[in-house]
Formats: C-alpha cells, structure tokens, sequence
C-alpha cells in the first residue's frame, strides 16, 4: 500500500535536516591546561613559596575540575593535599579566586550559602587560571601560612608561567 505523505513527510524532513545541523553545533571547542603547563606552574608555586621559607601543598585542575597534578612538601599536613584540590575545583566552578569568594560570603547572607556546597572550600589559595579569556583549569595552593600566602603563591605562579606563555 502507497502512503504519499510519509513520503513527502520524509523528503521534508531531510531537507530540514541539513539547514539544522548548520545552525547550532554539537560540541564546542575549548582549551584546557595541559600536564605540562600544571607541571610548570607547580615548579613555580613551590619555587616561589620555597623563596620565602614556606611549604605547601598545591592542585592544579583542568577545566573540567579533573585532576591535572598535585605535589606536596614534606611536612605538609596531609589535609592540605585535599584542600589544595578542593580550592582549585572551586576556584574553577565559581571562576573567582577564593580568597575574594570568601570575602564575599563573609559580606552576603546569600552568598554564605555557598558554604553548604560540600565540594567547594572558601578558602584563599585558590586561583582560576585564564588564558586569552578563556578559563583553562585552576591552581589551589595550601599549608603556606593561611590563606593570603597560599593565594601569593599561586599568584606567583600564574604571573611566571601564563604571563610568559605565549
């Protein structure tokens, strides 16, 4: 039995289709820190830390909240290997260093809330990491000395390492 209409259903529908596919893509393209340039800008936290005497721990994250590398001093307090990881995730999601989230949470009832998020820590040291304005993973640096020595660190790093890659 003939049946015109799914047929004519059917050529409209691939006609459709092309211009569709055209008009919105299904993935996107994006960078993300590579396992060298986390290698690299841990030499320099620890580089620079080590400059003023202070151990740390340090995480970098790529920009999916992975894992990318961790180092630690000997020393450290095993939970700055955690806390490390856990400022570089959150200075990932929120795209804020965590020192001024923290701040921030301090001056707002609202955003005090962000405390109950069990896999974000608000604590300074931890720092997204841009390049050409696209966030490309995060560092998180702790056991330096508190929070604005663990955020120098990590700063100290971005500036030798981003700031002279091309």
């Amino acid at each position: 039995m003939y049946h015109p209409l799914p047929a004519g259903l059917l050529i409209a529908l691939s006609l459709a289709c092309p211009q569709a596919s055209t008009a919105a893509p299904l993935t996107v393209p994006h960078r993300t820190i590579s396992l060298d340039g986390a290698s690299r800008l841990l030499d320099a936290a620890m580089t620079a830390c080590h400059a003023d005497g202070k151990v740390l721990a340090a995480a970098v994250v790529d920009r999916g909240g992975n894992l990318v590398a961790l180092r630690r001093d000997d020393g450290v307090g095993p939970h700055n290997t955690i806390a490390a990881q856990r400022k570089a995730y959150t200075a990932l999601s929120t795209r804020t260093a965590t020192r001024l989230l923290a701040a921030n949470a301090r001056a707002s009832t609202e955003a005090a809330n962000l405390n109950t998020v069990e896999t974000l820590l608000l604590l300074g040291g931890g720092v997204p990491l841009m390049a050409d304005g696209e966030l490309i993973g995060a560092i998180g640096i702790a056991g330096a000395g508190g929070p604005a020595t663990d955020e120098a660190c990590a700063q100290a790093a971005i500036d030798n390492v981003l700031r002279k890659t091309p």
